[in-house]
């Protein structure tokens, strides 16, 4: 069975296409946003997702960009090094803290996301049909949405 060629299995050849793709195009639009707004990816995706949500808990956040408890700590204490977003103690428990993006963060986000948003065009979008494109991700929503695959689900306290 670990023999077989990936044609006759396509769930093995489309999880090698994934990860191929993912590995090639993150380096790309990672090395786009730093020389065109000096925003690494990660940042950009702390900031989009701090964008889209409002105020987190830094584990909803860790959660959100899928990186270890460490790491997310890291990358926050960068971004507010930078002025990009705040930290308060969260009012309904005083053991963790809240992270919400700041107005230069917003900004900043907002000058990135035309080249982020072009990036991906130019990488993915150019590459497929539109109808191909939303089969794509209708079958990685799916995936995502799998019982045992699903993210946890932020707790309510």
């Amino acid at each position: 069975m670990l023999n077989e060629q990936p044609s006759r299995r396509p769930a093995v050849a489309a999880w090698a296409a994934l990860l191929q793709v993912h590995a090639a195009l993150v380096p790309e639009l990672d090395a786009e946003l730093r020389k065109a707004c000096g925003l690494p990816l990660t940042w950009y995706d702390v900031l989009l997702e701090l964008d889209a949500a409002g105020p987190m808990r830094m584990s909803d956040l860790g959660e959100k960009v899928v990186l270890s408890r460490t790491r997310v700590s890291r990358l926050v204490a960068e971004l507010e090094s930078n002025g990009l977003l705040s930290r308060e103690t969260n009012p309904d428990d005083g053991r963790s803290a809240l992270v919400a993006i700041s107005d230069l963060g917003r900004q900043r986000f907002r000058e990135a996301a035309p080249h982020y948003l072009d990036g991906i065009e130019r990488r993915l979008g150019a590459q497929a049909e539109p109808g191909e494109l939303e089969a794509m991700a209708a079958t990685l929503r799916k995936v995502l949405g799998a019982t045992d695959l699903a993210p946890p689900r932020p707790r309510r306290r």
